[in-house]
C-alpha cells in the first residue's frame, strides 16, 4: 500500500510556465498545512529548479518538457524537477539519487550554480542526478504546532 499521493505535472520548458509550476506548488503546500513562510521557501526553491531547467537543459532546436513531481506525506513534501520530461517512479528515482553537497563542483552539474545553493539554504534535504539531464529532488518537513521555545531564544526558568 502506497503511504503518499504522487502529482505529476508535464510542461513545455519555458520561462512563462514557472508560475504555473509556482502556483501549483502553493496550493499543494497550503493544504498540507505549511505555515506562509514555509510556503515561500517551496516557492522560491521550485522557482530556482525550473529556472535552471528552462534555461539551461534544451538547446534552442529542442522543445523541451520539465516533469515536476510531488510526493505528499504525512510529515512532508517532496519535490522533484526532471528536465528531460520523462515521467518517474518516485520510488525508483529515489533509490537511485545521491545527496547535494556544496563541496561538488556546481560546474559540472550545470553553469550558473548558485541556484543550487539557494535551494540547499531554503529546502531541508537536497538531492540531484545527473545521469542523464538533470533531476532535483527537494523536501519540505511539515512542522505543524510549532508553538514554544526554539532553540535559538532565551528563557528563563525560576
Amino acid at each position: 500500500m502506497k503511504h503518499f499521493d504522487f502529482i505529476e505535472l508535464k510542461v513545455p520548458a519555458k520561462a512563462e510556465y514557472i508560475g504555473v509550476v509556482r502556483l501549483s506548488v502553493s496550493g499543494i503546500a497550503n493544504r498540507m498545512g505549511f505555515t506562509y513562510e514555509d510556503i515561500e521557501d517551496l516557492k522560491v526553491a521550485i522557482s530556482e529548479a525550473m529556472t535552471n531547467a528552462v534555461t539551461h537543459a534544451y538547446d534552442e532546436r529542442e522543445d523541451g518538457e520539465v516533469t515536476v513531481g510531488f510526493g505528499v506525506y504525512k510529515n512532508r513534501l517532496e519535490v522533484m524537477v526532471a528536465d528531460r520530461g520523462e515521467s518517474f517512479d518516485l520510488t525508483k528515482v529515489k533509490a537511485d539519487i545521491g545527496p547535494y553537497r556544496q563541496t561538488e563542483s556546481v560546474e559540472e552539474l550545470r553553469e550558473g550554480g548558485f541556484g543550487l545553493f539557494l535551494i540547499d539554504a531554503l529546502m531541508d534535504k537536497v538531492e540531484i542526478n545527473n545521469d542523464y539531464g538533470v533531476i532535483v529532488l527537494m523536501t519540505k518537513f511539515l512542522h505543524k504546532n510549532e508553538v514554544g521555545f526554539d532553540d535559538d531564544q532565551i528563557s528563563t526558568t525560576q
